[in-house]
């Protein structure tokens, strides 16, 4: 049904044709099934491998300029800003511009201007395109976004692949199927002479997607699910990961997307979020990052309610306290295996990242042994070396957040660092490095225990095997994150009542 299936068999990297290559013809909206996109193992030598190398030496040798985008025009201001590798920030690879809000405004009646002719467009012509990107992200493009990733998020080969290849267009093609599922829904009709029909069409206005730095794909995908559905978008990337971003909205527009459906605004945060929320056609936001950011757009949203042409949708993940709870009967070494890597991949800059456990007694001395064996073993370097499981934390404001909880953990009683707990700051945060620590405490309610962050930290606290029912509940209701959890237990007939206090019902 896809190109790309055909494309992904073994001794075939990508496609040698264009978008061109791509007609009506080679995507059925009625018929079509998303299926998963298979990955590569990039083995030393290999095709892939080899196709990597070059891309990766292409965008390491040169500094990309990336323009703000407003429909057909592509435009530079004064306000320069760089983005550079976080494991080598005298490295840098974009040079990237801030729109002022004179600009953001522009876009707004840009997407204004386009979005009547994009929704009327059938949704099957709309799903087509996003069809057409799935499969060049996942044949012609595929080494430009792994590239992109890995020297500016500094994800390892494994991470990279992952995210942009497959987490994206899977997005694509399963958004395509949900959109196809949603809208044949139709009315009973009552009688043969009556007909019923619901039409679902974009919202008036437009809608703003704020995106973030860890997921390539997180980045591609919100400002793309609004406009399959008919909408118009003004997109503002991190920072952080404006190379890869741009790279996306490159492909968008090369599988055929409309000027002005999607608008690309590197922003400052807040003028940008003050900006889109002053305006009148605002209909919805779609954002990935922080509480805090996401409380004040929704404050913002609240206090304009008066000027808006209809109610704004508010879509917001933001964060998380993962857990991994351990039962008694639970598997040593499953726990040990899953735990390391769900706590430090990618530098534990992901929301569902194991960040806290919970362990019996009685298990705990192999789990810790196991731990600090294979702490020892990984590796912390450049996010472009084979064998790096984990390289730099983002930026240097992340550097010091993660930063301010290990010194805490180093002075406070309740606190045992186990392992790492290190960090590189020789070269001014030109390398922001930080150990993988796992930390023991005394004090499951700590804030370590409670707050979100974000780095490569895991805090273990041990519980006796006869209290696992008081400390699940206690577990339940430490933090005020309720994202994502693994329970590791081997007895299927162990019942483990998580129960939730009711403030965070």
């Amino acid at each position: 049904m896809f190109l790309a299936r055909q494309l992904s068999s073994p001794g075939r990297l990508y496609c040698v044709k264009c978008a061109q290559c791509f007609s009506s013809q080679s995507f059925d909206f009625k018929t079509s099934v998303a299926k998963n996109e298979p990955m590569f193992d990039y083995a030393p030598k290999s095709k892939e491998q080899e196709a990597l190398n070059l891309a990766i030496h292409k965008y390491s040798k040169q500094v990309t300029e990336i323009p703000i985008v407003v429909g057909e025009e592509e435009i530079k201001t004064s306000e320069v800003r760089y983005q550079v590798c976080p494991f080598d920030h005298q490295k840098k690879i974009a040079k990237y511009y801030y729109a002022d809000s004179d600009i953001i405004e522009k876009a707004i009646y840009v997407s204004q201007e386009a979005r009547t002719a994009w929704g009327k467009r059938p949704l099957a012509e709309r799903a087509e395109i996003f069809a057409r990107a799935a499969d060049i992200i996942s044949t012609d493009r595929r080494m430009d976004l792994l590239a992109t990733t890995m020297l500016g998020q500094a994800k390892n080969v494994v991470q990279a692949e992952i995210d942009t290849a497959a987490e994206l267009a899977d997005f694509y093609r399963f958004n395509n199927q949900f959109a196809k599922e949603i809208t044949e829904y139709q009315p009973i009709c009552p009688s043969e002479t009556e007909t019923n029909t619901m039409v679902y069409r974009g919202m008036e206005g437009f809608w703003a997607a704020i995106t973030p730095f860890n997921f390539t794909a997180i980045g591609g995908h919100l400002p793309a699910a609004p406009a399959l559905m008919g909408n118009v978008v003004l997109w503002k990337p991190s920072d952080t990961a404006m190379l890869s971003n741009y790279t996306v909205f490159k492909i968008l527009q090369e599988a055929g997307l409309p000027p002005g459906v999607i608008n690309f605004l590197p922003a400052d945060g807040p003028l940008f979020g003050n900006t889109v929320t002053s305006s009148s056609y605002l209909s919805g936001i779609n954002f990935t990052g922080s509480v805090r950011t996401f409380k004040t757009l929704w404050k913002l949203v609240a206090e304009n309610m008066d000027i808006y042409r209809t109610y704004p949708r508010i879509i917001g993940e933001c964060g998380g306290k993962n857990m991994h709870f351990v039962h008694s009967s639970a598997d040593a070494e499953s726990v040990i295996n899953g735990s390391i890597r769900s706590a430090f991949e990618y530098g534990g800059q992901k929301c569902s990242a194991c960040s806290r456990m919970y362990v019996p007694e009685s298990l705990w001395p192999k789990i810790k042994d196991g731990l600090i064996a294979i702490q020892k073993q990984v590796k912390l370097g450049s996010a472009l070396e084979q064998d790096t499981f984990l390289s730099a934390v983002i930026d240097q404001k992340a550097f010091h957040r993660i930063k301010s909880y290990i010194d805490h953990a180093k002075s406070c009683p309740d606190e045992t660092i186990l392992a790492g707990g290190g960090c590189d700051d020789r070269y001014h945060y030109t390398k922001l490095f930080y150990e993988p620590t796992i930390i023991q405490t005394t004090n499951p309610l700590g804030e370590i225990m409670q707050e979100e962050i974000f780095g490569p930290v895991l805090t273990v606290y041990v519980y006796p095997d006869n209290k696992c029912h008081e400390t699940a509940h206690l577990a339940a209701n430490t933090s005020s994150f309720g994202l994502t959890a693994a329970i590791f237990v081997q007895d299927q007939y162990v019942y483990i009542p998580f129960r939730f206090d009711s403030r965070f019902v």
